[in-house]
C-alpha cells in the first residue's frame, strides 16, 4: 500500500426510524414498504389518540406515520413510500411504464381521499376497534361506510379491468404477473381492515 494512502470506507447508512401506531393502516403501509425494500429500521410507537405526544415529535399535525432517515424527516404516507422506493436499493415498487405509474398514483389518491374513511374509519374502526376498546360502535356510521364502499370498490374494479396494475390477466412486456408492489403495500391494509367485519363481505359492487 502506498505511503499516506487511506483506503475508502463505506459510510454507514443513516439510521431509519418509523414512528407509528400499531393499529394504524398507514403505519402498516409504511412498514410494508420498508420490508419490501429490505431496509433495516427501528420502530417507535406513537399513539396519536393519547396526547400529549412525545416532546419534539416531528409531525406538525401530530399524526402517524413519520419516517426519519438521518437528518431527513418525512410525513404523509404517500410521500414516505415514494421516498423509500427511491432512496434505498432493491426492486422498484413502481414500474417504469408511464401509464402504470400514473395508475398507481391514481389508486393511491383514491385510497386516501375516498377509501380510507368508509372502509377503515367508518366500518373497521366502529365494528372492530371500538369494541376492543370497550366502546359501543356507531351503527349509523357503519351503515354510512357500507353504503359508500361499493362506489369506491367499483372505481378500483374499473381500473383493474384495464389489466395494467391492479389485476393483470397475464404478464406482458408492459404488465406484471402480480400488481406492482406499491399497490399491494397501499391497498392491502385498507382492504384487510374492511373485510374483517362480517357485514362488509356481503355488499355488492356496482359496475
Amino acid at each position: 500500500m502506498a505511503k499516506g494512502f487511506t483506503p475508502c470506507q463505506a459510510s454507514p447508512m443513516p439510521a431509519v426510524t418509523l414512528f407509528g401506531y400499531r393499529h394504524s393502516v398507514y403505519t402498516r403501509i409504511a412498514r410494508m414498504a420498508l420490508h419490501l425494500k429490505g431496509v433495516a429500521f427501528t420502530e417507535t410507537e406513537v399513539n396519536p389518540f393519547d396526547p400529549p405526544l412525545p416532546p419534539g415529535y416531528p409531525h406538525p399535525f401530530d399524526r402517524v406515520p413519520v419516517l426519519t432517515h438521518g437528518s431527513v424527516t418525512i410525513y404523509e404516507t404517500s410521500a414516505i413510500t415514494r421516498y423509500i422506493d427511491l432512496a434505498f436499493p432493491g426492486p422498484p415498487l413502481v414500474p417504469a411504464n408511464p401509464l402504470a405509474a400514473a395508475r398507481i398514483q391514481q389508486v393511491i389518491a383514491i385510497a386516501d381521499a375516498y377509501a380510507f374513511r368508509p372502509l377503515v374509519l367508518q366500518v373497521y374502526a366502529q365494528r372492530v376497534f371500538r369494541p376492543l376498546e370497550g366502546l359501543v360502535p356507531d351503527e349509523a356510521m357503519i351503515a354510512e361506510g357500507l353504503a359508500a364502499a361499493p362506489k369506491v370498490l367499483a372505481a378500483l374494479d374499473r381500473i383493474a379491468t384495464e389489466g395494467l396494475t391492479l389485476a393483470p390477466a397475464a404478464p406482458t412486456p408492459c404488465t406484471h404477473a402480480l400488481p406492482p408492489a406499491l399497490l399491494i403495500v397501499y391497498l392491502a391494509p385498507m382492504i384487510a381492515a374492511f373485510v374483517i367485519p362480517p357485514p362488509a363481505v356481503s355488499i355488492s359492487i356496482a359496475a
